[in-house]
């Protein structure tokens, strides 16, 4: 029954895999599967068209600075979608280079900036000198996360009042050495530098299967009422 099947869109699969983000999606499957849902995982990569409406769930892995590169490139033909989702409290996922690039900017160790979706008032530098890895403990609203972090990027919010931080730092670095949080809560768009992956917290899992199904659910609603029109 299409009603009891989740679509997830992985954006750039292919290229955005770094740390074993996979796993997020393998444990989003997982947590489904147990309560009667099949899952459909599209890559969309290079070229590829995309409408996140189409999707029950949107997860952006991290990558390279080349691979960043590269798809930095591709992914502004996903803005407007993309914004539109997000502004619209739809379930994403953004892990490292996913969570960066929904920024205004990133700033490469050379020097280069590159621009990112301009969606959420955020920027990031890289320091070379400062290469942010360890483990990684903070405290969300769902309880007490615990992942693993390796970055040189350093990420600040441009508009605090807008932007909310997915939690504050117990053990290690999270956004940047100074603000002592980690990741970033805009409605239903989690973005994190935590890999491990980050759904081995199953507090945050489920926090994310529940946002899934609500989405779901409604989209399916939205469906059935277009057929009947």
């Amino acid at each position: 029954m299409a009603s009891k099947t989740i679509k997830i869109a992985y954006l750039y699969e292919d290229l955005m895999n770094t740390y074993g983000d996979s796993g997020d999606v393998k444990i989003i499957r997982f947590l489904l599967k147990k309560q009667g849902y099949s899952t459909q995982i599209d890559n969309i990569s290079l070229g590829d068209k995309f409408d996140a409406f189409d999707y029950d769930f949107v997860f952006f892995g991290g990558g390279q600075d080349f691979e960043q590169t590269v798809i930095a490139k591709d992914l502004p033909r996903h803005k407007e979608t993309l914004t539109k989702y997000i502004n619209n409290g739809k379930p994403m996922l953004g892990v490292c280079g996913g969570y960066q690039l929904v920024g205004t900017y990133y700033k490469t160790n050379s020097g280069v900036t590159i621009k990112g979706l301009d969606i959420l008032p955020f920027h990031t530098v890289f320091k070379a000198d400062k290469r942010m890895i360890g483990d990684t403990r903070y405290m969300s609203e769902w309880g007490e996360v615990r992942a693993f972090e390796n970055h040189s990027g350093q990420t600040y919010f441009d508009d605090p009042d807008k932007l909310h931080p997915l939690g504050t730092m117990i053990e290690g670095y999270g956004n940047n050495p100074q603000d002592h949080v980690e990741g970033l809560r805009y409605r239903n768009f989690i973005g994190t530098y935590s890999h491990g992956p980050i759904l081995k917290n199953l507090n945050v899992a489920n926090a994310i299967v529940k946002m899934i199904l609500e989405w779901h659910d409604e989209r399916m609603k939205k469906a059935a009422t277009d057929k009947t029109v």
